[in-house]
């Protein structure tokens, strides 16, 4: 193994507001601590919690790297004390607490997962954050089943084309909602059985029109205050709202007695905050239930554009038009 460098390059956020606050300079490597790895970041995605951050809107939390980035995939560079589990060389893909937008970054090892063979370190590195996410919310808190019904808002984002294919892959159906004849086209291309244009259409009277009047079992929602009565009355009976994000406005007037006569439930969450062992029992889920799909070609992992490291601000102002569809890449070089 050759000696590590002292610094690396690294992308920081230099105050509040734009893409220009990206800027690329010099940092020092960090050192692996206890059941960490240093990886050498081939690919890092790019993640709207990451625009929220350069905006100010969403600080690291304490002890926390406060460089953008929670996801990268590469090679293992060092291992701390009492992480065994890969070798130096493996390719590797995590989920981290943030630092991923730079030329090396640490992982805890427990929200670490091996990159299978076939598959490259641009693709792995798009995977963690947008399938940790989508596993943990809509199957294991939404606990979405074969047969049930998901209903996904923006879903040509990285988070919404994760969510379709492995709904359908597991059996679900899904109706999904972009902004754009062209984005529904792509939800459909994914395996959505109905692509709702939120701009044109009422996604509440397209679900009850394509479930005949039933409604969905699990919503997926990234909009927050402003769906809120909408997204309940797109609900079966005993449904689940989970909610990730929220664009806008986060508070919003709760219909109680709607929740009490659909026996509803209303739930959400946040990887970022959530303890390692919380991370790294995700991690296993997805490494037993999902890489397999991806690896037998039922799942793929849809990448809009890569971008260079030092790019960064041109990735962020690329996410910001919401042209996307699919996950934004920074790459190594």
């Amino acid at each position: 193994m050759s000696a590590l460098p002292q610094t690396m390059t690294a992308v920081a956020i230099e105050g509040k507001g734009g893409p220009e606050v990206l800027v690329a300079g010099e940092r020092p490597v960090p050192v692996p601590g206890a059941g960490q790895v240093l990886i050498k970041v081939a690919a890092a995605g790019v993640n709207r919690p990451d625009v929220l951050q350069r905006m100010g809107l969403y600080p690291a939390p304490k002890g926390h790297s406060e460089l953008p980035g929670l996801e990268a995939a590469g090679t293992v560079a060092a291992v701390g004390p009492g992480a065994e589990r890969f070798r130096i060389d493996a390719p590797v893909m995590a989920l981290l607490n943030g630092g991923g937008y730079a030329e090396y970054a640490l992982a805890e090892e427990a929200a670490t997962l091996p990159v299978p063979p076939a598959m490259s370190l641009v693709e792995a590195a798009a995977i963690p954050e947008a399938f940790f996410t989508v596993w943990h919310n809509v199957f294991e808190r939404g606990g979405l089943t074969s047969g049930g019904w998901l209903l996904v808002h923006g879903g040509t984002s990285g988070i919404g084309v994760t969510a379709i294919q492995l709904a359908v892959a597991l059996g679900a159906k899904v109706i999904a909602t972009a902004g754009s004849p062209e984005k529904c086209a792509a939800c459909l291309g994914l395996g959505a059985v109905r692509a709702v244009n939120y701009r044109e259409e009422d996604f509440f009277e397209a679900v009850k029109a394509e479930t005949a009047g039933r409604g969905v079992d699990v919503v997926l929602d990234i909009v927050g205050a402003a769906y809120l009565e909408r997204n309940l009355r797109s609900l079966a009976d005993d449904g689940r709202l989970v909610n990730i994000a929220h664009q806008g406005e986060s508070k919003a007037t709760l219909d109680m007695m709607r929740l009490m006569l659909k026996r509803l439930t209303v739930t959400g969450s946040t990887l970022r905050i959530r303890p390692t062992e919380v991370k790294g029992g995700i991690a296993r889920a997805v490494e037993a239930n999902v890489l397999p799909l991806i690896v037998a070609g039922k799942v793929r992992v849809v990448i809009d554009s890569t971008f260079p490291l030092r790019e960064a601000a041109a990735a962020h102002a690329r996410m910001e038009t919401s042209q996307h569809i699919g996950k934004i890449v920074l790459t190594a070089g």
